[in-house]
């Protein structure tokens, strides 16, 4: 990682670098500019940014640069992988603007090398050359900025050198075959290509992965529902044609796990434990429309103890509140009627930090007397806070190491077992917990990132076969990047449409194009919003809850932002709470029925 150096040998240094002299004099008739949309006119394609978009004011050349902002502990690299000649001489040129911008090349096999400027109020042309090692065939180049400094631009970036025969496009794979086959996942395997580096997987029609090897399980797939699959190979000269084309049908999905919720459902939080200035609402008052109910809160005892308690609101905080007689027979009364109650841990104030098997024994323990004691359908995570953060070694979702992560996920899988298939889960991470993961992932490859961004990743992951709802909280949050690498913020539609988006596409987490979050199915996705304006930041009007939904479910009203799919199996919508729409004279239900009927 560069540092900041005094500012005479900077000028020094300046005067010598042997990358300033002219290009012209580094360039031979042979060679070639081998970088790719280094103009950026093509969007980010060929580059792979933590937090980069193209921008068409300021440019230096034609219609498009990129522009780059840090944030926090991230320097806004931007950077791309190019096959060179081994043994060869290399200029690497961009033209910047911007306080503490970069441009350099990474996997030289020799020096890698970097320049930069401290300040480019205008375009600004960088340079520096390199020689390749005896063995080297690919090299990384890249730009960034400075933490906190401010956005950067880049514009027009080549390297200019031995250009190398890249060959054909490998033959197309054969012998695809699928493997096991479950209600959200199809295993594919095939053989080898000779000359591949990696592989491109499509479910019908459209790319879902690029594996390396020659096997990968495709997920978040619908239940009895038919898909086809073909694989081509690739390498730098690029893709085969498709393989032969295979089909499987997914199975059921398991019973129970909330099967029996309508297509289209409604949930809320329901104060059970406190008032919190919107009134007490007993449980017999709730209205049919709300199909899950989420009481708010089960606390612990202590943040690590695991000793879940759940405490009813006491009359002199709430002087309509009901009986424990009459809540448990208006609990048995929802549920006759079809709907389902839960148990929400954590909340705002209720930090859960598992960090031991005893914390998590005495978990599922004392959560099991909540259900057993209330006859509930299920548990909700409502995990904030500082309860989930990362290890510094922890950075694959796919195989979590930190152990509140794994402890979590153990006692919800005991949790699981013991209730068995009718047993309801759902989740309300943040948006910090879950989308921010596709730009940032615990401490990141540098250190010093927050340990809890994208923190909740692992443990949907480990669950979704188990997950009846996942429901994020579109609300109280910052911006966050979407897949159209452009910041989305609260208040509007376009907010809802870009992280549900997410969700059901899926995406690379933190920019890992090969270590991909797979998409959930739309059934298990409901959006979590605000009932009103006294319930928390990020209220929309009915108007923008509409116009969120007719984008997801029909792919018409969807504004700025294009979405990679269309849903209308989205299961409904999540709110805080049903006590603040009582409060507002139920607005957010009604938009609701009005909406689905």
């Amino acid at each position: 990682m560069e540092r900041f150096r005094p500012l005479a040998l900077l000028t020094a240094a300046a005067l010598t670098l042997p990358g300033l002299t002219a290009l012209s004099s580094a360039a031979r008739a042979a060679d070639a500019d081998l970088a790719r949309n280094g103009g950026f006119e093509s969007g980010l394609d060929g580059w792979t940014c933590t937090a980069g978009a193209t921008v068409n004011s300021p440019v230096r050349s034609g219609s498009s640069a990129l522009q780059a902002t840090p944030a926090g502990a991230d320097n806004a690299r931007c950077a791309q992988t190019v096959t060179v000649k081994p043994d060869s001489q290399y200029t690497l040129s961009g033209y910047v603007r911007g306080s503490y911008v970069y441009l350099g090349a990474d996997g030289t096999g020799t020096t890698d090398v970097s320049t930069w400027t401290q300040s480019a109020p205008t375009w600004q042309q960088l340079t520096t050359t390199f020689r390749t090692g005896p063995a080297t065939t690919r090299v990384t180049l890249y730009t960034h900025g400075w933490y906190g400094t401010g956005a950067y631009y880049a514009d027009d970036i080549s390297l200019v050198g031995p250009g190398v025969e890249t060959g054909r496009p490998p033959a197309a794979p054969t012998g695809l075959k699928t493997g096991t086959v479950t209600s959200s996942s199809v295993a594919l395997s095939w053989s080898p290509v000779p000359g591949a580096t990696s592989y491109a997987v499509y479910r019908d029609g459209t790319k879902a992965q690029s594996p390396t090897g020659t096997s990968a399980t495709v997920s978040g797939l619908s239940p009895s529902t038919a898909y086809s699959f073909q694989v081509a190979a690739v390498n730098d000269a690029g893709e085969s044609a498709k393989s032969a084309t295979v089909t499987a049908t997914t199975t059921a999905r398991p019973g129970g796990g909330g099967t029996d919720l309508p297509a289209h459902a409604l949930v809320g939080y329901l104060h059970a434990s406190f008032a919190n200035g919107s009134g007490y609402t007993r449980m017999a008052d709730v209205p049919d429309s709300w199909d899950v109910i989420d009481l708010a809160f089960g606390e612990p005892t202590s943040v690590t103890s695991g000793d879940i308690r759940f405490n009813r609101c006491p009359a002199t905080e709430c002087p309509n509140v009901e009986s424990d007689a009459d809540f448990k027979a208006a609990i048995k009364a929802k549920q006759a009627a079809g709907k389902k109650v839960l148990i929400s841990i954590g909340g705002q104030n209720g930090q859960v930090q598992l960090t031991t098997t005893a914390a998590r024994d005495a978990f599922v323990t004392s959560v099991s007397k909540i259900i057993d004691q209330y006859g509930l359908d299920g548990l909700d995570i409502d995990f904030e806070g500082h309860s989930l953060s990362l290890n510094a070694d922890d950075t694959d979702f796919k195989n979590p190491k930190t152990p509140v992560i794994v402890n979590l996920i153990s006692a919800v899988k005991t949790l699981k077992a013991k209730y068995g298939a009718d047993f309801v889960l759902t989740m309300a991470p943040e948006t910090f917990f879950v989308q921010l993961g596709y730009q940032y992932y615990g401490t990141g490859q540098w250190g010093g990132q927050d340990p809890r961004a994208g923190a909740y990743l692992p443990v949907i992951h480990a669950l979704r076969d188990d997950l009846t709802l996942l429901h994020v909280q579109d609300y109280n949050s910052g911006p966050i990047m979407g897949l159209d690498n452009q910041y989305h913020s609260m208040g509007g539609a376009d907010f809802h449409i870009a992280m549900t988006d997410m969700l059901l596409t899926g995406f690379p987490v933190a920019g890992n194009a090969s270590n991909v979050f797979p998409p959930l199915r739309p059934d298990q996705v409901a959006i979590g919003m605000p009932a009103s304006t006294n319930a928390g930041n990020g209220h929309v009007p009915p108007a923008e809850v509409t116009k969120t939904l007719d984008c997801l479910t029909k792919k018409t009203n969807c504004g700025s932002y294009a979405t990679h799919g269309t849903w209308p199996a989205l299961r409904g919508l999540m709110t805080w709470s049903i006590n603040w729409d009582r409060y507002g004279g139920w607005e957010f239900q009604r938009t609701f029925d009005g909406y689905f009927g």
